[in-house]
């Protein structure tokens, strides 16, 4: 296990430089550039020139590369020139990912306490109305944008009936006090509850409509996996042998048809912390999805960078801890070292 641990970590470091070598690449290709961003349109020829000579981006490509490891290994990423100009990229990291992360938890806390659920009684119930409707609600998920689904329930539960608040994290007004950065758990630690219910409430409709497509494929592969678990000749075998339902479910059903629901889970929640782009701009949410929008339309190329090497990380090790939660979920992957 320690071994296949490593193994994957190495991979880990190498899929993030090569990412960065493509990354850094790919966005110095594109029209424009920060020389654009910080000068204007209307900049003269002069300044232009002085300023890319500033930035070093009369130089080689890989030599502009390689400096930039060198400034990254000591968390020097650059500064910003369009999010929040003048502030350096790791600052904006460290302000806004506990944002991004704080919303996906509770996302994938939502698609995961619905979708396993649901999915296991649609297949118990197996052609029923429950499991109609449920394959139809799932399929609704999966098909309507997240964005649309955020602007509905954005009009119709902030706008119209103003049971949750329309933007932001917390209402402006609130003196609360920051020790972590995720809201709720700052309220919560201390003690300040009106600050902690205010920042769930700002949550949950963003939480709601980034949760869709996960809980629909969540939902998905539970049914599919307990159907086809239900069909194998040890939960027969179980049956015969007078155990008890429950016990069924639990030992042989439930922990037999986990495994590709802990992968999915795992894929979807590298998904939603590295891509909440659209439902945090609909919901004005200070988080990098935010950040990253704002960075690609002002081409914040420091920003940008650090924000999509960091959710490429994220992603990864997300699965890392899913590949080793399979030893515990099935012991057989213990005794054979756990590997794959």
């Amino acid at each position: 296990m320690l071994r296949y641990t490593v193994r994957r970590l190495l991979q880990l470091v190498l899929v993030v430089v090569a990412l960065s070598l493509l990354l850094f690449a790919w966005l110095r290709s594109l029209p424009g550039g920060p020389v654009s961003a910080l000068l204007g349109e209307r900049a003269t020829p002069a300044l232009r020139a002085q300023l890319t000579t500033e930035l070093g981006l009369d130089q080689p490509i890989f030599v502009q590369y390689f400096k930039f490891l060198g400034r990254a290994a000591s968390g020097d990423f650059g500064v910003s020139t369009g999010v929040q100009a003048g502030d350096s990229a790791m600052e904006i990291f460290l302000q806004r990912f506990p944002a991004t992360l704080e919303l996906s938890v509770m996302a994938i806390l939502i698609a995961i306490a619905v979708g396993i659920p649901l999915g296991y009684l649609a297949a118990r119930r197996r052609g029923g109305w429950l499991d109609n409707m449920s394959v139809v609600g799932s399929l609704i998920g999966v098909a309507v944008p997240v964005f649309f689904l955020a602007f509905v329930l954005k009009q119709v539960f902030a706008v119209e009936l103003g049971w949750f608040p329309t933007t932001g994290r917390q209402e402006g007004g609130l003196d609360a006090t920051r020790v972590t950065g995720f809201f709720v758990l700052d309220g919560i630690i201390t003690r300040e509850w009106d600050a902690a219910w205010d920042a769930f409430k700002h949550l949950i409709l963003p939480a709601v409509a980034l949760s869709s497509i996960p809980f629909s494929v969540i939902f998905r592969i539970t049914r599919a996996s307990v159907l086809d678990v239900l069909d194998e000749d040890f939960v027969r075998t179980a049956e015969s042998k007078g155990l008890t339902t429950p016990v069924i479910r639990r030992r042989h059903v439930l922990r037999n048809a986990m495994l590709p629901v802990v992968t999915t889970i795992g894929l979807q929640t590298g998904a939603l912390l590295a891509g909440a782009v659209l439902t945090e701009k609909v919901f004005a949410f200070p988080g990098i999805g935010q950040a990253l929008a704002i960075g690609f339309e002002r081409r914040d190329y420091p920003v940008l960078l650090l924000l999509i090497l960091c959710a490429a990380g994220v992603f990864v090790i997300v699965n890392l801890l899913v590949d080793l939660s399979y030893a515990v979920i099935d012991p057989r992957l213990r005794t054979s070292g756990g590997g794959r």
